[in-house]
């Protein structure tokens, strides 16, 4: 299952589960309808951007040895992230609320 976050600014889908743990490390419950305001998208941005900072990650000499094995290395929660911050950013700067559902 899919959510979507809208905005002004734009929009995008990910999937729920991500979504949630995105949500969450923005501050949120995680409740599915939500909104944030434009006031609070700094804060909340902040947020996510220190639990990002914090989370494991492989460096590049792992990755490759991943890939020489055969795996793919996992998607690391920066890039899971990169939309959601794209259009938190750009709701904060033209003070725009972003909703998801």
């Amino acid at each position: 299952m899919l959510i979507t976050f809208d905005s002004d600014v734009g929009s995008f889908a990910m999937d729920r589960d991500i979504a949630i743990h995105l949500l969450q490390a923005m501050g949120h419950s995680g409740t599915v309808p939500g909104a944030i305001l434009p006031d609070d998208i700094p804060d909340a941005l902040a947020r996510l951007k220190d639990a990002i900072e914090h989370s494991p990650r492989l460096n590049r000499a792992q990755e490759f040895e991943m890939e020489d094995q055969g795996q793919k290395p996992p998607v690391s929660l920066r890039q899971r992230a990169f939309p959601l911050i794209d259009l938190l950013t750009r709701a904060a700067q033209k003070r725009k609320e972003v909703l998801w559902r």
